[in-house]
């Protein structure tokens, strides 16, 4: 009686390695399949969708909310969350407008008090969360509710614009500095809208810092193992404070290219950007937890 043929364990194995090697590309490019099937199905419906002008404006109508996700994915990636972005993004529109319609500010000075106002936001984010203790969502949604509040008071609640009349009887009648309003208007050769310029310029940066330095691999070993991270002598209070600070700021700046690109000072605006930041997070999500996966499991602070 002949004995049954034996099966090679290694077209098994081969096959198992190359079916799970699929697997990982579809988990981490699904949502880039998901794009180039929405970008082929709109191109074969509208040939003019493909078309330079509309990938110019589909960018600039995206760039507010990429630049606000930037700065979530860097507080998430210290094991935080940024609830306070749109209130920030909103209050930093009513403060630029209020800066060069009330105050009479330039560009210049108007650009640098609004992403002053952000820092000092994120600074104090970070105290509630570091110094006191306060979990990060609690703090930054505080925060939120705070700065929701807080920018109605100057103008009772009315939009920003020349000619506002303020509580106190006075009419404002400064007006948006040609150059501030070209942050959000102007175009680069007169194709590459400046906030889209700006976008892809905090995106590399971004990049850059998260993926090539030491101080990104530390806020990734700082989300993945605080403990770890702080035993191995990183100074995890200063790493998820500049987390924080550099969050509230880039939401400012993008509540200076809403307030350039509307010219008026909306009370409304970015009561969405909070969940489209995060919506726009997600991208990035899976290259943020392998990466803190991978510090944490050493121990050390990368």
């Amino acid at each position: 009686m002949s004995a049954a043929p034996e099966v090679s364990p290694a077209p098994l194995a081969a096959s198992g390695d190359a079916r799970r090697r699929v697997g990982g590309f579809l988990r981490r490019g699904s949502m880039f399949l998901l794009l180039a099937l929405l970008i082929a199905v709109f191109a074969s419906a509208e040939p003019a969708f493909l078309g330079l002008a509309n990938f110019m404006s589909v960018l600039q109508a995206v760039s507010v909310v990429a630049i606000l996700a930037v700065g979530v994915t860097i507080s998430m990636a210290v094991g935080g969350f940024d609830l306070s972005v749109g209130a920030v993004a909103a209050s930093s529109v009513m403060a630029a407008s209020y800066a060069m319609v009330v105050w009479r500010l330039d560009a210049a000075e108007t650009v640098a008090l609004t992403l002053a106002f952000g820092l000092i936001v994120g600074l104090a984010n970070a105290a509630l969360i570091v110094l006191v203790g306060v979990p990060d969502l609690l703090a930054t949604l505080a925060m939120n509710f705070l700065l929701t509040g807080l920018q109605l008071i100057p103008t009772a609640g009315r939009s920003i614009a020349t000619g506002l009349i303020l509580p106190s009887g006075v009419s404002a009648n400064g007006a948006f500095d040609p150059d501030f309003l070209a942050i959000g208007r102007a175009r680069l050769s007169d194709v590459a809208p400046i906030p889209v310029l700006l976008m892809l310029a905090i995106g590399a940066l971004a990049f850059v810092l998260t993926e090539r330095t030491r101080i990104g691999r530390l806020l990734f070993a700082v989300g993945g193992n605080e403990i770890a991270a702080r035993l191995a002598g990183a100074r995890t209070e200063r790493i998820k404070t500049l987390a924080y600070a550099i969050s509230a700021t880039l939401a400012s700046l993008g509540g200076v290219i809403v307030a350039a690109r509307v010219g008026r000072g909306d009370v409304s605006s970015g009561a969405s950007l909070l969940l489209d930041a995060v919506a726009g997070r997600t991208s990035s999500a899976r290259s943020s937890e392998r990466s803190s996966l991978a510090c944490s499991s050493t121990g050390s602070p990368c």
